[in-house]
């Protein structure tokens, strides 16, 4: 029967392991899958990563810190308390030494060994009699219960409402030998010893008895009794163990209890312990708090910690899921809508349901297609322009010789009929378009820019007579770098069609090498600018402009900025009446023994 049995375990345990690993396999399968390869789950776990991680730990943060302090000020609030307990009760046995010494006191005087352990019966011993009682109400207080001298004989002095034969009730006071020397405290006990109250009756005082052992003083062998009304003491101690759920015991240096809370209480090693000696009487006040108790508030914490957490969890893991999904379907249409266009179908366009990254890509998108659209378009078109492009090429070549064999054939025939200036005039012309109409090189060197000025400035002075001068100051060295083709020549132009009257005056032009740049200074003494040209007069976009500052200006800035940077250009200084000071600034670059341009 046992053989069956455990064949039968086996059996089940074999089938639950065959189980087991189906089920480990299917698992594998589906995280190896496609779907948990999506963008959709990675968008899940990684919004859950980052939420959970930051979130657990600022939790797990915050109840180790909400612990940390809230046990430390219970902890300080027990000992302040316990500490506070102390001084109350020091300040009971305080006030009841003080009045135990001043009654000794009394008692030493030579003067009052008249003072008997019987009833007076003569005068001068009930005077005596009266003086001392008198002494013992002015010696009591609002919480002072009773003062009194107890001789041998029973036979006491204070007022008038004490049974010596009830003081027995007191446990203390029956525990105290005839023999005790000093201060006895007998703690804490019912005041049911007077001449009317029942055993069970009175309210609770704290008691000292001082024998009274002077050999040459009144009342030898007599007890000083002091009691004081111990409700306000006990009630604060009520308040504490109420208050801190801590077990308070008071004890004296004998080991003997004084006060303990009235609940069973067993004590643990893991107590948290605040303890307190009274330095009148070195009493000894311990509380104990079970670590339980103790760590209650931060164990609530942790408990709420705990439900925030998984709260926290939960909502972060539905907004995790519901954003993906929201996000990947989004992403998904897109997709669909770019494989549609892959297939041709360019007419395919994608709804825009939000102004986010997402709709800025859908916007993209169907911008993007409809842009394919009319470049699909353009395309055609311009294959179809392409053909006549190339045609118009041919018939803007053979143009230019056409017109450099008409000038040529008109500088001819002014040299046959001695028209001398008309041949120089044309001449330099020819030079001045034939530099400018090659097309070929869009940067040339520095020196042929020159070659165009001086065929130039020939022209102006056929045109107007030697009635300006020219200054050039440039190092041969530098003639070698690049500039913009057809810069300087339209500057010239605005400088003697409105800059000069007539053609009079004196231009300046300085080249000079600062660093790995070069700084070309253009100026004239002549009509300068009016200020509110000047402040449009490098702006690109009025084509429409004339005079001084047209289109020369601008244009030659333009060609600086879009060969070398924006960083490079024109800079114009003019005052009306004075002149005009055109600077220019790019980088040093030459041209390389095979024809293509370098950098210095």
């Amino acid at each position: 029967m046992l053989h069956f049995k455990s064949r039968k375990y086996r059996e089940s345990w074999r089938e639950g392991a065959v189980i087991k690993d189906y089920l480990l396999k299917k698992i594998n399968i589906r995280l190896l899958s496609g779907s948990y390869r999506s963008i959709r789950t990675k968008l899940l776990f990684c919004f859950l990563i980052v939420t959970l991680i930051p979130l657990l730990s600022l939790g797990a943060l915050s109840y180790y810190q909400s612990a940390k302090v809230i046990n430390s000020q219970f902890g300080k609030y027990g000992e302040n308390t316990v500490a506070q307990l102390e001084q109350q009760t020091s300040s009971y046995l305080n006030r009841m030494n003080q009045t135990t010494e001043t009654v000794y006191s009394y008692l030493l005087d030579p003067a009052r060994v008249d003072l008997g352990n019987q009833v007076p019966t003569t005068y001068k011993e009930i005077m005596d009699k009266d003086d001392f009682e008198v002494l013992l109400k002015a010696l009591k207080t609002d919480r002072t219960v009773g003062i009194y001298i107890i001789t041998n004989s029973g036979y006491y002095y204070g007022e008038n409402n004490l049974d010596v034969s009830k003081l027995n009730r007191i446990p203390a006071w029956q525990a105290m030998s005839d023999a005790y020397v000093g201060k006895y405290w007998l703690g804490f006990y019912p005041q049911n010893h007077g001449m009317k109250e029942a055993e069970e009756s009175g309210i609770t005082v704290l008691g000292l008895a001082v024998p009274i052992n002077n050999p040459y003083g009144a009342l030898r062998g007599s007890k000083i009794l002091i009691e004081e009304n111990a409700e306000d003491l006990l009630h604060m101690f009520k308040l504490f163990e109420n208050d801190t759920k801590a077990h308070l015991r008071i004890a004296d240096p004998q080991g003997r209890i004084i006060y303990e809370t009235a609940s069973a209480f067993t004590s643990q090693s893991s107590d948290i312990v605040w303890n307190k000696t009274l330095a009148a009487n070195q009493w000894t006040i311990e509380a104990r708090l079970p670590a339980k108790s103790f760590y209650r508030s931060s164990g609530i914490i942790r408990s709420n910690t705990i439900m925030v957490a998984v709260a926290s969890c939960l909502l972060a893991f539905g907004i995790a899921y519901v954003f993906s999904s929201r996000f990947t379907t989004r992403i998904r249409r897109l997709k669909d809508a770019m494989q549609k266009v892959g297939f041709g179908k360019l007419h395919t366009r994608t709804q825009v349901e939000a102004k986010d990254e997402l709709g800025s890509l859908d916007t993209s998108f169907n911008n993007m297609v409809g842009g394919i659209q009319s470049l699909i378009g353009e395309v055609e078109r311009s294959e179809r322009l392409k053909k006549e492009a190339e045609l118009k090429a041919f018939h803007y070549q053979i143009n230019p010789h056409l017109l450099f064999n008409t000038l040529n054939s008109i500088q001819w025939k002014a040299r046959l009929q001695g028209a001398e200036d008309i041949r120089q005039m044309l001449y330099h012309l020819t030079m001045v378009l034939e530099g400018n109409l090659d097309i070929s090189q869009e940067l040339i060197p520095l020196s042929r820019e020159l070659w165009m000025i001086e065929h130039f400035l020939k022209i102006q002075e056929v045109r107007y007579g030697p009635v300006f001068d020219y200054e050039l100051e440039c190092d041969e060295p530098l003639k070698r770098y690049l500039i913009p083709r057809m810069t300087l020549q339209p500057l010239f132009e605005n400088i003697f069609f409105h800059g000069f009257e007539d053609g009079k005056g004196v231009i300046r032009l300085s080249v000079k090498e600062e660093g790995s740049h070069l700084i070309l200074t253009l100026s004239d003494n002549g009509a300068g600018i009016p200020a509110d040209k000047l402040e449009r007069l490098l702006l690109p976009t009025d084509t429409n402009r004339k005079g001084r500052g047209g289109l020369g200006v601008p244009n030659a800035d333009q060609k600086f900025k879009l060969h070398f940077g924006q960083q490079y250009g024109l800079t114009v200084h003019a005052i009306q009446g004075e002149g005009t000071t055109i600077i220019m600034k790019w980088p040093e670059k030459e041209e390389s023994p095979h024809g293509s341009k370098q950098d210095d």
